[in-house]
């Protein structure tokens, strides 16, 4: 559990905001009246904000400063008017966009997931998992907080400034030059806080991504942890993540704090010009009080969205920082792959293919490293072949390959003479059943667990867990195959989940069997019953066998011997003892020590 580098990935790349929003445009468009209401609304909530002033001034120079009350209390109603008028927009107007922002959210999250379960396996192979589920929790959130925090009442804000300043400008003309003189200095500091903090907000999401992924490695690892005492160094590991996590939201705070300071001064010092210069007009005569009250007032709710401003940005630049992770997630290919140029020939005119065959297939996870080098095999209807060899063989990526969740390099693999990268994948997948050596269950009952939720599947469900002698134990529970399954099956034993997976495969009814060392795992009171379900599973099916226990496959028809991914031998279990070769030493080997 090595995390604590950052992933370059998470961080690389040159923000474009303009490019990030306009394709965020296309999952808010499907809600655009409730967008163009709001729209609607702004206008008339940046009216209320601006007439009150106005009406102060009104009051003030009108009544209070004349001493005429007559008229007052229909000035003061009509202010009070104002004021719940822009309450219930205000209401209106967040109630809309947070709704909106949900139900973004809800489909980014959606098109996410989709996606990612349709990557292909070498992509996981090299994404931390805290990383991934990152991006499709956090990084989503972080888009509702956008919208939380108002991304479009910004052009509310904006009509407001407009607002103001026009009002300001037709008031009285110096004493608005003189209280602008501070905008430059204002634009100056938004500007470059706005790059600073987009490369903060990077940092911050990929150290979060890799304590995530910290985080999901020990819980899932926790009895492993605790049987060798690591907890300690485990809790050193995770101090160094935290602390990391910690010191790169160091820089956003700052930089946030710094600009709400940076613009609460300038609005204190945009107040004081005021204060100065106005003071000197009322006593001149060239303005009145009411002018000045409001002149403050307008000063205020001027600075009120750019004070806000340094919430809004922080939020902005998160998000600007998530959306470019998700659209690299979403820009990923998945694995519907085309076809390759180097796809195998079909066999001869006339002759009946093999239900599979390898030929020549090559293949390496990292460049330059074959794992499997011209591997060929030919598999008929209803055999049963075995694949034996030392670890890190070949064997199981022979498996992968046929699955497709790799895809060849060289050569080809062909399903009745058919390239498998010429069929659909789906179809492949539905062809081939595959139990591994450490079953996967799912929270759940057993039923789901069984068929996973697919109709045809369902309807097999109790035949399956028959024909695999599952139903034995399932028919003492106190639900049977209502019964509830925990997160990684942990109420049931590894026998029990292991018949559960081989229920499972002949729910689906596959015409081709794995077996990835699927008895690797189990203890010896376990393997009969395991034997058993086996036979079961593999009546009228071909089967491919990955075998750790070579007394399971000394019936095959077949045993393959593949050794630094080159098929060495091949034969009956009685053939490849003869010829003295490597089958022979695995199998001197392994029952010399039993």
């Amino acid at each position: 559990m090595h995390h604590s580098g950052i992933y370059e990935e998470e961080i690389a790349g040159k923000a474009y905001d303009t490019a990030l929003l306009r394709r965020f445009a296309r999952y808010v468009a499907p809600y655009r009246l409730s967008i163009m209401i709001v729209v609607l609304i702004l206008p008339l909530v940046a009216a209320c904000r601006l007439a009150q002033p106005w009406i102060i001034k009104l009051a003030i120079d009108g009544h209070i400063t004349t001493g005429k009350l007559a008229g007052l209390e229909q000035i003061a109603l009509g202010f009070l008017g104002i004021l719940l008028v822009e309450s219930l927009l205000s209401f209106l107007e967040v109630y809309l966009l947070q709704s909106v922002g949900q139900r973004v959210m809800s489909d980014m999250r959606a098109e996410l997931y989709r996606h990612v379960m349709h990557l292909p396996v070498s992509w996981f192979d090299r994404v931390p998992t805290g990383s991934a589920v990152t991006r499709l929790t956090s990084d989503v959130e972080v888009l509702g907080e956008m919208f939380a925090s108002g991304i479009i009442t910004i052009i509310g804000d904006i009509l407001l400034l407009i607002g103001i300043i026009s009002v300001m400008l037709w008031m009285n003309l110096k004493l608005s030059l003189v209280t602008f003189t501070v905008l430059p200095v204002l634009l100056y500091v938004a500007y470059t806080f706005r790059r600073r903090m987009r490369k903060s907000f990077r940092e911050v999401r990929a150290r979060l991504g890799s304590l995530n992924g910290f985080l999901n490695e020990c819980i899932s690892g926790i009895s492993i942890i605790q049987i060798f005492n690591r907890e300690r160094d485990e809790e050193r590991r995770f101090s160094i993540l935290n602390a990391s996590y910690r010191d790169a939201n160091m820089p956003v705070i700052f930089w946030d704090a710094s600009l709400y300071a940076l613009v609460e001064a300038l609005s204190s010092v945009a107040v004081a010009l005021i204060i100065w210069y106005g003071g000197g007009e009322i006593v001149s005569g060239a303005i009145t009080f009411g002018v000045l009250v409001a002149f403050i007032q307008y000063i205020e709710k001027f600075f009120t969205p750019i004070r806000d401003l340094s919430a809004k940005y922080s939020v902005m630049q998160g998000a600007m920082a998530s959306l470019e992770r998700i659209f690299a997630l979403l820009d990923t290919p998945s694995s519907q792959i085309p076809v390759s140029a180097t796809v195998a020939a079909p066999p001869p005119q006339g002759a009946a293919p093999p239900l599979i065959e390898f030929r020549d297939v090559s293949f390496s996870y990292q460049d330059g490293n074959d794992i499997l080098s011209g591997f060929s095999l030919v598999v008929h209807r209803g055999e049963r072949i075995a694949l034996v060899g030392e670890s890190g063989g070949g064997k199981t990526t022979i498996t992968r390959l046929l699955t497709r969740l790799y895809e060849i390099e060289r050569g080809g693999i062909l399903l009745q003479g058919t390239d498998i990268r010429e069929l659909p994948l789906d179809q492949v997948r539905r062809r081939v059943g595959v139990v591994l050596q450490d079953p996967c269950l799912f929270a759940g009952s057993i039923e789901f667990n069984i068929c996973l939720g697919d109709e045809q599947a369902q309807k097999r469900v109790r035949q399956a867990a028959a024909a695999v002698g599952a139903d034995r134990f399932i028919d003492r529970l106190p639900n049977r195959y209502g019964e509830e399954v925990r997160e990684r099956g942990s109420n049931f034993s590894v026998g029990e989940k292991q018949l559960l997976s081989f229920a499972r495969a002949v729910a689906f009814d596959p015409e081709i069997l794995v077996l990835d060392e699927a008895t690797a795992s189990i203890d010896s009171a376990s393997e009969q019953m395991i034997q058993e379900g086996i036979r079961g599973m593999m009546q009228g099916r071909t089967s491919l066998v990955i075998a750790h226990r070579l007394s399971t496959i000394q019936d095959a028809d077949r045993i393959v011997a593949i050794h630094h991914g080159i098929k060495v031998e091949e034969g009956t279990h009685e053939e490849l003892l003869k010829t003295g070769g490597i089958y022979s030493r695995l199998h001197q080997l392994q029952f010399s020590t039993m």
